[in-house]
């Protein structure tokens, strides 16, 4: 990959939520930091493109054309990836993130403003044994971190299945997404026996365990927020990514 030139514009060192550490020795993300320079016009007409919005990459190439130094983003961890994109949108646009909520008491939806600078990294527990003994099978999953190339994979591999199961109208994104994540069953690293596995073996018990194990020990920014309604409703929820997070207002129909 060739090196990108030095930037002449402002830039910030945006912390990662891995800290580096699921990188190997020598990665340019290994030391838990990555290099992002200010939004400019350039990465306005990223942001405008038609094209790449249909073909749902335009964050992809925003922020390939915003974070400096030799980094592929396909190496990147997705929550890594996560808190590029929320510097990026505040080196951008500025930390306050306007959105609307309904309210669960009035049902009428109100205005929120969040300051995506109080947003943190979600603190977690990982002992870098990359296995899970399901609780109910006790069968042995291996397992790894998703980066943005699996997770343009797996993008391009739900495209593709759609087009298969158009008839049937069922989505096969948990099993395609956990193919993706599992590396072996009970040692055995095959291709076969792991799709056989997520295919016609996994217990859905052991699928929610395991997906809520890996939620757990999975390095990003902690999206949960709680919101105070003029009610006096106090509710928990996640920050929503509306079409608004990066396209201003005056970009879109109001």
């Amino acid at each position: 990959m060739a090196k990108k030139e030095k930037p002449k514009f402002p830039t910030e060192i945006v912390p990662l939520p891995s800290k580096g550490e699921f990188y190997p020795e020598g990665h340019p993300l290994s030391s838990g930091n990555v290099e992002v320079k200010y939004m400019t016009a350039k990465e306005e007409d990223i942001l405008t493109s038609q094209n790449l919005i249909k073909q749902g990459k335009v964050i992809d190439v925003l922020l390939e054309s915003l974070v400096q130094g030799d980094v592929d983003m396909n190496d990147m961890l997705i929550g890594d990836k996560n808190a590029v994109m929320i510097a990026a949108r505040v080196l951008g646009y500025g930390k306050d993130y306007e959105f609307e909520l309904e309210d669960p008491l009035t049902g009428e939806k109100e205005k929120q403003i969040l300051d995506l600078t109080t947003l943190e990294h979600k603190e977690v527990d990982f002992d870098g044994d990359y296995t899970f003994e399901l609780p109910h099978s006790k069968r042995v999953l291996g397992w790894k971190f998703i980066t943005q190339g699996d997770e343009n994979q797996i993008t391009e591999e739900l495209k593709a299945l759609r087009k298969v199961t158009k008839k049937s109208g069922i989505e096969q994104e948990v099993t395609t997404r956990l193919r993706k994540v599992i590396t072996s069953i009970d040692g055995k690293e095959d291709v076969a026996t792991v799709n056989n596995f997520v295919n016609n073996e996994f217990l859905s018990r052991d699928s929610k365990a395991f997906r809520d194990y890996l939620l757990s020990v999975t390095p990003d920014v902690d999206l949960n927020i709680i919101v105070d309604f003029s009610s006096g409703e106090e509710v928990e929820t996640t920050v929503p990514m509306t079409v608004e997070f990066f396209w201003p207002k005056s970009w879109t129909k109001t």
